[in-house]
């Protein structure tokens, strides 16, 4: 990967983001895009928009969610510990002994997320997930007033990991899902802003994916594609107990994910995979029979209806704070996006 893209991922992956709370790493994109899109706004849900080609009668609608799960401040109690919600999809079974940021309006506030020692828990009850509201984050405040001077009811808490390079081309961070897929969209994106372009695209980096599919509803409504393709991550299955034959057999660096079912119009999805056998870029294929839980749904079911992709980068550990994909599915996944888009007629019609 080339080093300003790898360096535009750092920077993606350390902007912390969770649903409602996006205005951050909006200005990451556009930081970036702005060499290489024609046109960049955003609309007031906090949709952004990077565009080119904008004259062309064809839209093509490119979607990866900046979003992020996360923790939501709830109370804080006399003696300064804060008790918090989830914001999407949350795990409790790995929250316990992480460390925290809580993003108040002053910046961002160190904490850890306590739970009772395990020397002081009757034995029926060790090894086992707490539920939510039996944990709480310790700021070190002496008091409810202390604590108040930093954070608030309603300030957004991420989880304080980073990003790492692991062996063989894998990286490992946290909000992987759906940074990649955004990353990807952009990276798309740029390898076809400056070829001759038959259809326009407008690359979006949703918002509040993570809470139902919000930003990609008022997004694709707003720029009223032709055609989309959703970017997102989809579970591996290649590690121990994985399931792969009752999941479906994914494995980091086998490729993008090609999704196949009723979320996936037909004629989008014949044209990547062409592309793909043209190019030879691997592939991996998933049965998907119903709505796909991404931003793919929301788009095909947008005003008349929009002929929808959905392209998955293999994700092992999804919505922990580990996730770990391969990049070399990262770069095919972006030059597969980008050869379908190149591949496109001025009169591209998708109409089973």
């Amino acid at each position: 990967m080339r080093q300003e893209s790898l360096s535009f991922l750092k920077k993606l992956l350390a902007t912390p983001s969770p649903s409602g709370f996006e205005a951050p790493i909006q200005r990451v994109c556009k930081n970036y895009a702005k060499d290489f899109a024609k046109k960049i706004y955003k609309d007031t849900h906090g949709n952004q928009y990077h565009v080119v080609n904008e004259e062309a009668p064809v839209r093509v609608m490119l979607a990866g969610h900046v979003d992020e799960i996360g923790l939501m401040v709830n109370t804080i109690d006399s003696k300064g510990f804060i008790g918090f919600v989830p914001i999407g999809g949350v795990d409790g079974a790995v929250l316990g002994g992480q460390r925290v940021l809580v993003h108040g309006e002053k910046g961002p506030v160190n904490g850890v997320i306590g739970r009772k020692a395990i020397h002081l828990t009757p034995p029926e009850h060790r090894n086992k997930p707490l539920e939510m509201h039996h944990m709480w984050i310790d700021i070190g405040a002496k008091d409810q007033k202390d604590a108040e001077k930093l954070c608030k009811v309603g300030d957004a808490i991420t989880i304080d990991v980073g990003y790492a390079e692991l062996r063989n081309n894998k990286i490992v961070a946290r909000a992987l899902d759906d940074r990649i897929g955004a990353f990807t969209c952009l990276e798309a994106l740029r390898l076809v802003a400056n070829k001759k372009l038959n259809v326009a695209v407008y690359c979006v980096t949703t918002v509040q994916e993570e809470i139902g599919l919000r930003g990609a509803t008022t997004s694709a409504y707003g720029c009223n594609p032709h055609a989309g393709i959703a970017v997102d991550v989809g579970w591996a299955t290649d590690h121990p107990r994985g399931e792969g034959d009752r999941w479906g057999h994914v494995s980091l660096g086998g490729g993008p994910i090609l999704d196949r079912g009723p979320n996936i119009n037909p004629v989008v999805h014949k044209g990547l995979e062409d592309i793909a056998k043209k190019k030879r870029i691997k592939v991996q294929h998933r049965a998907m029979p119903r709505g796909t839980g991404t931003d793919a749904n929301a788009m095909q079911l947008s005003r008349g209806g929009v002929a929808t992709a959905l392209v998955g980068i293999p994700n092992r550990y999804m919505h922990t704070p580990v996730e770990m994909v391969d990049l070399k599915d990262v770069e095919n996944a972006s030059k597969l996006i980008a050869e379908w888009l190149l591949s496109l007629k001025p009169n591209a019609s998708f109409i089973p």
